[in-house]
């Protein structure tokens, strides 16, 4: 290096010209009295910059609690105080007012995503870190831990600075975080298509009356306006003004629960919720995930006793805010539990109070039955707060409609109209239903009997959402055994014949049953080890099965092309066919009986309709029960190592299940009685057309073939499932043993189908009315047809069967003799199948009104 630097000239004036500069730097005062104020300087710039907390917050007000905070009334913003850096806790946002809408779902109280998060410092900045929890390490080796979070990314979910500092506590800025759309308000309203709204600052505040803090918790609130020039339907039926959506946002900062609480395995044979993980520290002959089941921390006083008072029981509060009849009704239905409970070992260890006047529904310290408005009715549902960790519920919370109650009204008036048919009275000049005197009495006990149902089914709708919060799913299948064996099913409601009149006494069930005894029992029953805990779980579950009771859950259920032939929403009964016969006697009397006269005073001859539209499709659900027995499977769940079953429903059960439905759709089982027909009145002027009533193709006026076309195709709906036809062709060639099986593929059934809707429709010829109410079933069924061919999802058998079916109706339509509406099918199908082009499916733009109670379509 030495030869180097000799050699090189250039290297040598460099030299030269950093000796001059340093000489000038260290012989000149001015520069030298620079060099040593400048760090000075700095320091107390500093210090100017970061005030202590105390200088900070002196004028402001102190909150104190597990995140203490301060509100600065001058700039309207609220600081955090932090005093742990890296300390986890759970962080949750909600809404605490809502939109009141059911179909786009903002709901007041409505839980938003929970996250194990921590605060981490960097210099002045300070950034809210979640954890990513989909993939652990559940080892005491902490290089393996970290190879595994290092693996996969986390999230940095906010960001502000250092505002003020003493010592290591600091504070930030929080406002930023509890004005910004972290629930995703815009987001849930451009997939509604209710339009491009954003966040507009200048109308964004804190909500001061609701931020609080406690030694376990912080809670905080905003409001937040969101600015949008296209609002859609929904949001203008429900904001005053639609381009300005005002919504408040809850944000709670959780202490996460001690390591106290055990995780129990979730078993694919129970109705329990879980968490799911991956564990990269499982040996490799074990499986990689693994899945902890949703529960609350419930321990008993005194172990070693059968039955114990819990060490802090589970309790739940009911909305203040719910009318004093509907508190009672929420407060007893939800209390069932704790007979499931006493049969896990626990005594009075749920329990349900009303909600304290001065407390916030969505402070997690309260398990919570909230009765939420909306402007149409909707969807109740449960939630929880829980510890991603280890599945622990921190926080139940249910979300009850208020419009349940009076639907459920609205049904039992239609049913039940036919009870008084004297004594009443119209006005003419707007149709306004009134009641005599005479009949006040009678009409009395009918509202009586009406209020009563609703009531019972909200006491049964309690039970089942605070089902969800305490950790089940729904078992679709319990109406299938025992008497109805779990409020965790979707019950219909039971109606008796007693002579000429429909009995509603026993419409709804009353305490838990007995599935969900079991469920709470594999919950939340205590053991000694996890040894006797694995064997008594596995015991509970095998003696369940082995008693029939059967698991079925939405995933086999609620698709058009579920297969389980028991997993039904709104069903009753173990035969589906059998109660179907019921269901249609039920509405045929019902109908035949119907009477205008009879329904509540102040109705409408607009409003008639909505009493008449669930009548009329009273079997809709039952239809389904039936319609699963078509290419029907029956199965359990269970693992490798026990034997399974899955045998297809038999070939005698699925001819009965076609003759049934096909029954629904002769035209005498469509026809509405004339009085009622001639009853129903156009909305009223500046009305809105209400969703519970069945469209029309007449504009205003009520239009019977429509309502025909609504029934025609929730049963083409059944009978053409394309994936449930396609299951046809394994009984056609693989259950050879069955009598008949090998004839009975796809095509022979649509074929045998096709022809028995038109020979009923041909039976009708001399009937006017009843053969037009044929010919439209007709066109439903044909539609069907074409959506078949088109369905590139269905399958090969299945889209041929179609068309053969297509071709043979052609022939029929196209015949010399035929009306004028079939050879118009004839034309319709001929395009189809001669088409070379795209021709879109022309199935009628009709809507069915909403049928789950619970919800639409």
């Amino acid at each position: 290096m030495l030869n180097f630097i000799r050699n090189d000239n250039r290297f040598d004036n460099c030299l030269s010209a950093a000796w001059l500069i340093l000489a000038m730097f260290l012989f000149s005062p001015g520069l030298a009295l620079q060099a040593q104020e400048q760090p000075a300087t700095e320091s107390v710039s500093e210090s100017e910059s970061t005030p202590t907390i105390e200088e900070k917050t002196v004028d402001m007000v102190r909150t104190s609690g597990y995140f203490s905070y301060f509100w600065d009334d001058k700039s309207g913003s609220i600081f955090l105080e932090i005093d742990r850096w890296d300390d986890p806790f759970l962080y949750v946002h909600s809404l605490a007012t809502g939109l009141g809408s059911n179909p786009v779902g903002l709901d007041r109280g409505q839980l938003g995503d929970q996250k194990i998060v921590h605060f981490s410092r960097v210099g002045p900045k300070v950034m809210l870190m979640q954890r990513n929890l989909r993939f652990r390490a559940i080892t005491d080796n902490v290089l393996e831990q970290q190879a595994v979070e290092q693996s996969f990314a986390q999230s940095i979910i906010w960001g502000g600075e250092v505002v003020a500092q003493t010592g290591e506590r600091v504070l930030v800025d929080i406002t930023p975080l509890l004005m910004s759309d972290i629930h995703g308000v815009t987001e849930t309203l451009a997939s509604q298509e209710q339009g491009d709204y954003s966040l507009d600052e200048t109308r964004c505040a804190v909500f001061l009356p609701r931020c609080k803090a406690f030694p376990d918790n912080t809670e905080l609130e905003g409001t937040l306006t969101f600015a949008g020039k296209k609002p859609g339907a929904h949001v203008r039926q429900t904001t005053p003004t639609p381009q300005a959506i005002t919504l408040r946002q809850h944000h709670s900062f959780i202490k996460l629960p001690d390591d106290n609480y055990s995780p129990r395995k979730y078993d694919v044979r129970s109705p329990s919720m879980h968490i799911t993980f991956a564990d990269y520290a499982t040996p490799l002959d074990a499986p990689l995930e693994k899945r902890w089941i949703l529960r609350h921390r419930l321990q008993k006083q005194f172990p070693d006793r059968a039955i114990s008072e819990a060490v802090e029981p589970i309790v739940y509060y009911v909305d203040a805010g719910a009318p004093a009849q509907i508190q009672a009704a929420l407060v007893e239905g939800a209390s069932w539990w704790n007979e499931a409970f006493e049969a896990a070992g626990f005594e009075n260890a749920f329990q349900v109070k009303i909600l304290p006047a001065d407390a916030d529904p969505l402070d997690v310290r309260y398990n919570v039955i909230q009765w939420v408005h909306r402007s149409t009715r909707g969807w109740s549902y449960g939630g929880s707060v829980i510890d991603p960790r280890t599945g622990e519920i921190i926080k139940g919370h249910v979300t009850l409609g208020s419009l349940r109650v009076r639907q459920d009204q609205l049904l039992v008036n239609g049913l039940t109209s036919s009870r008084l048919q004297n004594g009443s009275s119209n006005c003419a000049c707007c149709g306004i239903v009134g009641i005599a005197e005479e009949a006040t009495l009678a009409d009395l006990d009918k509202k009586t009997e009406a209020l009563d149902v609703a009531l019972a089914r909200i006491r049964q709708l309690s039970a089942h959402e605070v089902g969800h919060t305490i950790g089940f799913v729904h078992n679709f299948a319990a109406s299938t055994y025992g008497d109805r064996a779990s409020v965790m099913d979707y019950p219909a409601p039971r109606i008796k014949i007693e002579g000429d009149q429909l009995d509603l006494s026993d419409a709804y069930g009353v305490g838990i049953g007995d599935w969900d005894k079991l469920s709470v029992q594999f919950a939340y029953t205590e053991y000694g080890n996890a040894e006797i805990e694995a064997r008594e779980l596995n015991q509970l579950l095998s003696s369940a099965a082995d008693r029939g009771m059967i698991f079925v859950s939405d995933a086999d259920a609620r698709p058009a092309h579920a297969a389980h032939p028991l997993g039904n929403l709104w069903d009753n009964g173990s035969d589906p066919l059998e109660e179907l016969q019921h269901v249609l006697r039920v509405r045929k009397l019902a109908l035949e009986r119907f009477s205008i006269a009879s329904l509540p005073e102040g109705t409408t001859s607009a409003d008639i309709a909505q009493y008449f539209t669930p009548l009329y499709l009273h079997h809709r659900y039952q239809l389904n029960a039936a319609g699963k027995l078509i290419g029907g499977y029956e199965y359990n769940f269970g693992y490798a190592s026990e034997a399974t079953a899955r045998n297809m429903v038999s070939l005698e059960k699925q001819i009965a299940a076609i003759s049934a439905l096909t029954d629904t759709i002769r035209p005498e089982n469509l026809t509405i009685p004339k009085a009622i027909r001639d009853s129903i009145s156009p909305r009223p002027y500046q009305s809105i057309r209400d969703q519970e009533i069945l469209p029309t193709t007449t504009g205003r006026i009520f239009d019977p073939l429509a309502a025909a076309k609504v029934a025609a195709n929730l049963t083409c709906d059944e009978l053409f499932q394309p994936q449930r036809l396609a299951r046809l062709s394994i009984l056609s060639y693989s259950e050879t043993e069955t009598e008949g099986a090998e004839l009975w593929n796809p095509a022979t059934f649509i074929s045998d189908i096709s022809r028995m809707v038109w020979e009923n429709c041909k039976s009708q010829f001399d009937d006017p009315e009843k053969f037009q109410i044929g010919m439209v079933v007709t066109e439903v069924m044909v539609e069907s047809l074409i959506e078949i061919i088109d369905d590139s999802s269905a399958s090969l058998g299945v889209r041929a069967g179609a068309l053969k079916a297509l071709q043979d109706l052609d022939s029929e339509f196209s015949a010399g003799s035929a009306t004028a509406e079939a050879k118009e099918l004839s034309r319709r199908i001929r395009q189809v199948i001669e088409r070379p082009y795209t021709v879109p499916p022309q199935r009628p733009p009709l809507s069915t009104p909403p049928g789950s109670p619970i919800g639409g379509n």
